[in-house]
């Protein structure tokens, strides 16, 4: 495993072990205050990584359509997310990196277009996409702790 997959694989193992006690209603319950909840934020990290590294480079996602556009930025949960959905969710944490890090071995993204972040960074290539990841994904891991404080 690559350094930059590791730093991305290991809080994301802690991050399942924080909700892995958590009801399916749980996951989908949006408090009072909130406009998302944990089970849509768990799949914007899988759809945010799928359109920073793949279609930033061109390249067509590799998870199904049903958990991309539904959790992109701007998008809020319009419905129900059931069990059996909730255990793909789950495991294209893992599957989504094992591509990811075969895809960058093997010079995937040469096409890569390079833009700026809400957040300032500019990203010029799939490896500074991954590497952009963590940050991101820390955000997100924020609000699902701030969301389970709340249920």
């Amino acid at each position: 495993m690559t350094k930059a997959i590791e730093i991305i694989k290991m809080p994301r193992v802690s991050l399942l072990k924080v909700v892995e006690e958590l009801t399916v209603e749980q996951l989908n319950k949006i408090p009072d205050g909130f406009n998302n909840n944990i089970i849509w934020n768990l799949a914007h990290i899988i759809a945010a990584q799928q359109n920073i590294c793949y279609k930033r480079a061109g390249l067509d996602v590799v998870i199904e359509e049903r958990f991309f556009t539904p959790f992109l930025p701007g998008t809020k949960p319009e419905s129900f997310i059931d069990t059996a959905d909730v255990e793909i969710i789950k495991g294209m944490f893992f599957s989504t990196l094992d591509q990811l890090e075969s895809d960058l071995e093997n010079g995937k993204f040469s096409n890569y277009v390079p833009w700026t972040t809400r957040y300032g960074n500019t990203i010029d290539s799939g490896e500074e996409a991954a590497a952009f990841l963590p940050f991101h994904e820390g955000i997100h891991t924020g609000y699902i702790w701030a969301l389970k404080r709340v249920l």
